[in-house]
């Protein structure tokens, strides 16, 4: 069964890193998941190149949710959907959540075999109204 994939992307790497552990302590390896985090000079910050190499890391044919700290990840990940080849930009949402309970959650249901507009709406039911 192709599940959805999970993307975290964080300004910080160890935030990243530490809330992908989350998910695999959580859910396992049933699910797609890659993260990154910080600029190519190892500073806060993000990259597209990574994002882009992220979501690659990831890909599942059901789709790919990204899940991001803050406005600079969220632009980059949007520009590196953009920048996806047509059929793959479809397939890969950046969720409106909060970065580690997001991507519990929306693990949590890509485990079960839940559609990418179930795990993107499920992980935006955390985000406050």
């Amino acid at each position: 069964m192709n599940r959805v994939g999970i993307v975290i992307v964080s300004h910080s790497p160890k935030v990243a890193e530490g809330a992908a552990d989350m998910v695999r302590q959580m859910v396992g390896n049933e699910v797609p998941l890659a993260w990154c985090g910080g600029d190519p000079a190892g500073n806060l910050g993000t990259s597209v190149e990574r994002i882009l190499e992220a979501i690659d890391k990831a890909w599942s044919e059901a789709g790919v949710a990204i899940l991001v700290d803050l406005g600079g990840a969220e632009t980059n990940s949007e520009m590196a959907v953009e920048m996806l080849p047509e059929d793959r930009q479809g397939r890969v949402v950046v969720c409106n959540a909060p970065i580690v309970e997001g991507a519990v959650i929306a693990a949590t249901e890509a485990s079960g075999g839940s559609s990418l507009d179930i795990v993107r709406r499920t992980a935006e039911e955390l985000s406050p109204q």
